[in-house]
């Protein structure tokens, strides 16, 4: 059983998942992983183990929900130069959250759920912070890579070190947007 999407944001549905992700991050925050469970989890939550088990169908598929939730970025990234020195500033950050202890257990807990919706959401929100570095460049003529460039030579390289192999050096995320936007270029 896969998360259901809040059919009404801002009602009792929404209500009850912002007290179960807060409570799921107070209790990891605080205990052992190993001692989480969804009737503990209800109980601080103050809700039913059975509306946690009908929402989320089990323990890691509500983990998976709240690392999904806490990867998506609020608001756009900064500006603080070019489309370049935006996304390499953005990519940094995201390089440095991701090999982080949290980060990694984060894309543990979405990539053990059964169901790969929240796999898929933590994707959308990927794509989406590139994206706003796309249009940022197509709007000041700036010379910039497709988002699947992006994705396939930047993003993917980054969570398969920190996955499968050591964790990614300094200098590891400039030499990856080099490949893809080599010095010399107009706005590289």
């Amino acid at each position: 059983m896969g998360y259901r999407e809040n059919p009404r944001p801002g009602g009792r549905s929404a209500r009850v998942q912002a007290a179960v992700h807060q409570s799921v991050r107070n209790m990891l925050a605080t205990m052992d992983r190993a001692d989480v469970t969804i009737p503990l989890i209800a109980q601080r939550a103050n809700v039913t183990p059975s509306t946690i088990y009908r929402r989320w169908g089990d323990l890691q598929e509500l983990l998976a929900d709240v690392a999904a939730a806490r990867l998506q970025q609020e608001g756009e990234p900064a500006t603080i130069g070019s489309a370049r020195q935006d996304l390499e500033a953005w990519v940094e950050q995201y390089a440095d959250e991701m090999a982080s202890g949290v980060g990694r257990q984060m894309l543990r807990d979405i990539l053990a759920a059964a169901d790969s919706a929240n796999a898929e959401k933590c994707g959308t929100y990927t794509r989406y912070q590139l994206g706003v570095f796309i249009a940022r460049a197509e709007k000041c003529g700036e010379p910039f890579p497709t988002l699947e460039e992006l994705m396939d030579h930047v993003i993917s390289p980054i969570i398969y070190r920190i996955l499968f192999d050591c964790l990614p050096e300094t200098g590891y995320v400039p030499g990856l947007i080099a490949k893809v936007m080599p010095k010399g270029l107009p706005g590289a």
